[in-house]
């Protein structure tokens, strides 16, 4: 059990909130199987043209474009690629949310949570705890995915969203931009996570912290002892 006396709780979600097998088995098989047709269809969004060379130009594949259909095919396999190998691309990331976008809206996707989720974020809400969310998922994939859980929309519980533009998610200097962001000293909030090397960037900023155990994962690594929790229920607050 952990007491914490702090005013916010910052959440990973891979791991955490939801199973590491509906990100990779369910999520990215969508986004797989759906890039090269999204990409086709969306060649002339101003959105899906920037994330697009920006991928493009992370994957070392700057003179592929979305204005033939060789370029598409050649930007296509580079987001898999990247996906495969699980790379933090943002980029990547941006470009999921918007395919995600439509898998959601439509009804074939709804997202995974545990079930102690949805009532620790709904009480820790009521009672006036900022509850955030941090992953290496785009902002708008978080909010896609909280708005379609299978327990029903939780986003009005959750005040902010942050990935991987705050900064990288295994250094401490992301954890003091969201401390400030949030208007909270890093000692009042808690950041639960499954992966020891975000913990360890997390202690470093000075938050408190918390090792999520759930079925699926992996070991955590990380240099540092974390208070481990096997369900949100375990956090009194």
């Amino acid at each position: 059990m952990i007491v914490f006396g702090g005013r916010g709780i910052l959440l990973d979600v891979e791991g955490t909130t939801s199973s590491i097998s509906f990100v990779y088995d369910v999520l990215f098989a969508f986004a797989r199987q759906h890039v090269a047709q999204f990409l086709a269809d969306h060649r002339l969004d101003p959105a899906v043209r920037e994330a697009a060379a920006a991928l493009a130009a992370e994957a070392s594949a700057a003179d592929a474009s979305l204005a033939d259909p060789a370029g598409i095919t050649r930007l296509a396999l580079a987001a898999i690629d990247l996906m495969n190998r699980d790379v933090k691309s943002t980029p990547l990331k941006a470009l999921q949310g918007m395919i995600w976008r439509g898998g959601f809206e439509s009804g074939s996707l709804v997202a995974h949570v545990f079930d102690d989720v949805p009532p620790a974020v709904g009480q820790w809400a009521d009672s006036g705890i900022d509850v955030r969310i941090y992953s290496s998922g785009s902002v708008e994939a978080q909010r896609l995915f909280f708005a379609h859980t299978a327990a029903g929309d939780l986003t009005p519980h959750l005040r902010g969203h942050y990935d991987t533009t705050t900064g990288p998610k295994r250094e401490a200097a992301s954890y003091r931009a969201i401390a400030t962001d949030m208007r909270l000293e890093p000692r009042e909030i808690l950041f639960v996570s499954d992966v020891g090397e975000e913990l360890d960037a997390a202690r470093q900023a000075g938050l408190a912290t918390a090792l999520a155990i759930r079925p699926g994962n992996r070991e955590p690594g990380g240099r540092l002892e974390h208070e481990p929790l096997t369900s949100f229920a375990e956090i009194v607050c």
